[in-house]
């Protein structure tokens, strides 16, 4: 198995993380070379002040965790985000008014936070765990569509995290070269491992500590 970390977006989205505890979430992601740390756009300030000039990129959630605000206010969100500094943006999808069947809605939704990125990936998080299998299978079509480049399984603040079952859904939804982020319930290295094999080529988590730490101690390092 490659080496985990480049697949880790080491994640702090609790409401009452202070600033120490971003502090320490970027220390550990230099230590580590995780891909990224993922937080809440108010906090990215002070990621990018800490990462400083190490090649760890800042993701921050847009829409976070319901995704049923208002599209503009999506918009906005992901503009002061570039603004700030974050080098990716994770959406939530608006569930409601995909199961209300306005993919219309969806669709403009997802192609404003697109061009608000400004070039930068933008992960759309399906909340899979509040969708049928056809449903997860049409949102991710309307990702692929929106010009993002990732769908993403869950927030981990709903009633589910990501599953085997749904990660291999969605990579036979999108395609060999589309990206797939999972998330929610990723606490040790072979659900880390799993979800890989199964599809995903990103990994939201806030256990990745601990999983590096398993994959040193298993190879001897």
């Amino acid at each position: 198995m490659e080496h985990l970390a480049c697949f880790i977006d080491h994640t702090l989205l609790k409401p009452d993380a202070t600033a120490a505890d971003i502090k320490t979430l970027c220390a550990e992601a230099m230590d580590h070379s995780f891909y990224s740390v993922c937080v809440n756009s108010s906090r990215i300030a002070l990621a990018y002040t800490e990462l400083g000039d190490s090649e760890v990129r800042i993701a921050s959630v847009v829409g976070f965790p319901l995704g049923a605000m208002d599209a503009d206010a999506k918009r906005y969100e992901t503009e002061m985000a570039v603004d700030t500094g974050a080098s990716e943006i994770d959406v939530v999808m608006n569930v409601g008014r995909f199961k209300d069947g306005d993919d219309k809605y969806v669709f403009r939704e997802l192609r404003d936070v697109v061009e608000a990125a400004d070039d930068r990936i933008v992960k759309v998080i399906l909340e899979t765990c509040l969708l049928t299998p056809e449903e997860i299978v049409r949102a991710c079509h309307l990702v692929v569509e929106s010009g993002a480049k990732f769908v993403k399984t869950s927030t981990g603040f709903s009633s589910g995290g990501a599953t085997l079952d749904v990660v291999k859904l969605m990579r036979e939804a999108v395609g060999e070269k589309f990206g797939v982020k999972a998330s929610g319930g990723i606490r040790d290295r072979a659900t880390a491992e799993a979800m890989i094999a199964a599809g995903a080529t990103r990994l939201g988590t806030s256990a990745g500590v601990a999983i590096m730490n398993a994959e040193a101690n298993e190879s001897g390092y």
